[in-house]
């Protein structure tokens, strides 16, 4: 705070001729401070919004002793609060600054100088207070967000040199957190390539938790080897016992590519369907459409065999980057079909598309949106390419 910024300062005092000399112990020292007076709490109460400090009489005719600084605090917390006591009641300062308040001062013992500096210091140690709580939050957010990357977005098991991947996750513009997206890539011992991404509807940490148990059960039960069907039906018990709210459900699709590379099994729970660009071509593959997780109690999600090709990759993504407007002129969303055909775009645009296509994918999305991705957007190209990832 620079030395002549005018301090904001509600002196809620009842009697006149304390209040008097507060004005002329300031006036003395040519303060650069902006009194109001307010003679009860309830009258006080009003005029908090915008102070930077009250000096508060501990002997109120509506407040006696702590309470009214109780009551202060409750009204409006973060403006610096200094007591003034009698000389008799000093001990009542020392307890109302074990209570909360910044400092005290016994009247008739004050000259302008010293309730100037007492009042500066107590609204610089109230800021420099609220500055360390942001850094703690900070801190808090961040090691949070590193605890979700790591349980939402995690390494791939993948041993296959003709098997590339790449990766990518992007917040949605109403927040800053991970939201319920997630993904994973795992090759069991007999082969198999297995990838999952889904959406947990809704948004904030108890949904991107809930996004890290299925996750993680996903994980265990693929490299157990157990069949896929259980898996699905495992990951819908955990979420049904782990969700917070009713209702709350979880959209899935998950690929297990054959040891031969050329054929995968698709299963798509209430998900959009993935991507498949192979030898020149570019569509949709499409399986049957089961029930969201957590939806029915009781469900099944058939599978189909789709075919790959020789030199193929498949993109798999939640519905954030398909929910954007085409343009600001209309409602329509971009959808499976469009995005295809954007990746499609980008494809022809030679070798080397791959390192690049999911960053180009949310660029154009964005762009035909004007306007960035409301939702979280994940997003796993799979591929298998001729001479290795590099190819």
């Amino acid at each position: 705070m620079a030395s002549r910024d005018v301090v904001r300062v509600l002196l809620v005092e009842d009697d006149a001729g304390d209040a008097l000399l507060v004005e002329e112990l300031l006036a003395d020292v040519d303060a650069p401070i902006r009194l109001t007076r307010a003679q009860s709490l309830a009258e006080a109460q009003p005029l908090l919004a915008g102070q930077d400090c009250v000096l508060l009489d501990l002997g109120l005719p509506d407040a006696s002793g702590l309470q009214g600084l109780r009551k202060l605090e409750q009204a409006g917390g973060g403006v610096a609060v200094v007591v003034l006591t009698g000389l008799a009641d000093e001990q009542q300062g020392v307890a109302a600054v074990a209570a909360g308040a910044q400092d005290y001062l016994v009247k008739g013992q004050v000259d302008g100088d010293l309730l100037t500096r007492v009042i500066r210091y107590a609204v610089e140690r109230v800021r420099s207070e609220e500055i360390q709580r942001q850094l703690r939050e900070e801190r808090l957010y961040a090691k949070e967000k590193a605890r979700l990357e790591r349980g939402l977005l995690p390494t791939p098991v993948l041993t296959d040199p003709l098997i590339d991947r790449d990766v990518t996750y992007q917040p949605g513009s109403q927040r800053m957190l991970l939201g319920g997206d997630f993904y994973d890539l795992v090759e069991t011992e007999d082969g198999t390539v297995h990838a999952v991404i889904g959406d947990v509807c809704g948004h904030g940490p108890d949904e991107a938790a809930l996004g890290v148990h299925l996750r993680v059960a996903w994980r265990a039960l693929v490299l157990a080897q157990r069949p896929v069907d259980e898996v699905l039906t495992t990951m819908q018990r955990i979420l049904l016992h782990e969700r917070h709210l009713d209702g709350l459900f979880a959209t899935v699709c998950m690929l297990s590519v054959a040891p031969d590379r050329r054929t995968a099994r698709l299963r798509l729970a209430g998900h959009p369907p993935p991507v498949l660009v192979s030898d020149g071509q570019v569509g949709l593959l499409h399986a049957p459409v089961g029930v969201p997780l957590g939806v029915r109690a009781k469900a099944s999600w058939p599978s189909a065999t789709v075919e790959l090709g020789e030199h193929w990759s498949v993109l798999l993504y939640t519905d954030g980057l398909i929910e954007g407007h085409m343009d600001d002129t209309t409602s329509e969303r971009l959808g499976s079909t469009r995005l295809a055909e954007l990746v499609g775009g980008l494809a022809a645009a030679g070798p080397g598309w791959r390192r690049t296509v999911l960053d180009d994918l949310i660029r154009e999305a964005c762009r035909l949106n004007d306007g960035d991705l409301v939702d979280d957007v994940a997003a796993v190209l799979l591929s298998r390419i001729a001479g290795g990832p590099d190819a």
